[in-house]
């Protein structure tokens, strides 16, 4: 699986590279059939403290999966954004099944 990692109006990070690589490279293995991801982090102001943005883009056969995520901290909204992902996941897997 390729993954594609951008930052807007952010610094990148070496250490939030790993942490999402490593976790979308778990969630391959059990779903072998994924083809690549794009994932976005961005900072938005946001009063109530969230602001930090994941948004992820799985690219596999059929229609595209996408989820993000908007929490106060970017290993947060990684989290359950990956979490959504894998439930859309399941569901497509079940679909598969039934073909």
């Amino acid at each position: 699986m390729t993954i594609n990692i951008q930052y807007v109006n952010m610094a990148a990070s070496e250490a939030m590279n790993e942490y999402v690589s490593e976790r979308l490279k778990k969630l391959g293995k059990k779903y072998e059939w994924i083809i690549s991801a794009q994932v976005h982090f961005e900072v938005q102001p946001d009063p109530k403290g969230k602001g930090k943005i994941c948004k992820i883009e799985l690219s596999l056969p059929g229609p595209r999966i996408f989820a993000s995520s908007d929490e106060k901290n970017y290993e947060l909204s990684v989290k359950n954004t990956i979490s959504d992902l894998e439930k859309q996941l399941k569901k497509r897997k079940e679909i598969y099944k039934t073909h």
